[in-house]
């Protein structure tokens, strides 16, 4: 029998999303997977630059990719965040105005999300608040434990 109850799937779900910028990359998977549905789409409006539209498809491929890789490779974010935006504004010019402005502004918000992501650290304590965790310190070692602790050193 396990040491611990078991979770169910909803909280092992949760718990895998606290650790790694799970909504930058699903923005930026989401964004990808737009402009490539715009891509495909029989438009009139449907743009195309560059060798037979090559880069309409790649950029937004890439796009994908990258938003996976956040999720499951957090560790890598910053670079693939970077990366991220700059694909996000390639699209611009080589698919339909960056999926008709949608997929581009996923794809730029959901890159800023994951690069602003920090892992679970400590708070950080202000200045303020660790001179007054030590005047309480100071408070509660009383001269009669200030001399007994002395003796015992």
């Amino acid at each position: 029998m396990p040491d611990r109850p078991h979770r169910g799937p909803r909280l092992a779900f949760r718990g895998w999303r606290a650790r790694r910028p799970f909504w930058g990359g699903l923005l930026l998977t989401l964004a990808g997977g737009e402009i490539l549905l715009t891509e495909q789409a029989s438009l009139k409006v449907v743009l195309h630059i560059g060798m037979q539209g090559l880069a309409g498809y790649l950029l937004p491929g890439l796009m994908v990719l990258l938003g996976l890789l956040i999720l499951f490779n957090p560790s890598q974010r910053l670079f693939y965040s970077l990366t991220g935006v700059l694909l996000s504004l390639g699209t611009w010019l080589t698919s339909n105005l960056g999926g008709f402005f949608l997929g581009l502004l996923l794809g730029v918000t959901g890159s800023c999300l994951a690069f602003g992501w920090l892992p679970d650290r400590e708070p950080r304590v202000s200045r303020r608040a660790r001179r007054k965790r030590a005047r309480t310190a100071a408070r509660a070692l009383t001269p009669e434990r200030a001399e007994n602790m002395e003796g015992a050193a």
